[in-house]
């Protein structure tokens, strides 16, 4: 496995407001911190604004407003440009349609961000997600992931978050296209993954076997946080 990266970021966050359109208030989370390292659930009914949550503070609505501090980095106040530079390097993402390239392997799509990476960086980058994959239980193969079942991309995109070793992870639903056995797989490779990294995880997820393994758990009801505690 590669070595341990840096401590996860800690997460700060305030005023943090989403609104459609039309006005409507999507999401409003007046204060939130999440220590370096923990790793974090999310939950809450369907449209409660849980994946908004997850791409308001990844930068990546462009009609959030408010501060969201990765460390000390202000990512609202970035330009689009700064925003999706500082994702490159800092946040791995996991979300639940894989976004894989179906003529790709493994291989090709756990180190799909060497392509943009310096030179010098690019074999260390696809020397981790090899092993990452490894770890997950891909093994080496030239047959391209369209013929992988939901488990295998599912793994396959958790490499590729890991590969780049930042020191944050979301995800989204990582475990609901899949079985109950596979999920319950994933979820032990993630947590294990995530611990050994020392990386900060905010894991969207309605299924309770992924939520009762956080540190935490956020519970988001019409856009705001409505409970904050441990796991039963």
């Amino acid at each position: 496995m590669p070595a341990t990266t840096e401590m996860g970021l800690p997460l700060s966050v305030s005023g943090l407001t989403v609104r459609s359109g039309r006005g409507r208030v999507l999401l409003d989370v007046p204060e939130l911190t999440v220590e370096a390292g923990a790793l974090v659930g999310l939950r809450g009914p369907s449209g409660a604004g849980k994946s908004t949550f997850l791409y308001a503070i990844a930068g990546l609505l462009e009609q959030a407003e408010g501060r969201v501090l990765w460390g000390d980095d202000d990512l609202l106040a970035l330009r689009p440009a700064g925003r999706a530079a500082f994702r490159a390097g800092r946040i791995g993402m996991i979300f639940q349609d894989f976004l894989l390239f179906e003529e790709l392997g493994a291989d090709d799509n756990a180190a799909i961000a060497a392509l943009f990476r310096p030179r010098g960086e690019r074999a260390a980058l696809r020397a981790r997600a090899a092993a990452h994959l490894q770890a997950l239980g891909i093994g080496d193969g030239a047959r391209s992931v369209a013929s992988f079942s939901g488990g295998e991309r599912q793994r396959v995109a958790i490499a590729r978050a890991l590969a780049a070793e930042a020191p944050v992870l979301l995800a989204d639903e990582p475990t609901a296209s899949l079985d109950r056995a596979s999920a319950d797989r994933l979820i032990d490779d993630l947590v294990r993954l995530t611990r050994d990294l020392g990386a900060t995880l905010i894991a969207v997820s309605h299924d309770t076997h992924l939520t009762d393994r956080m540190d935490r758990v956020l519970t988001l009801v019409d856009g705001r946080i409505e409970a904050d505690g441990v796991p039963a």
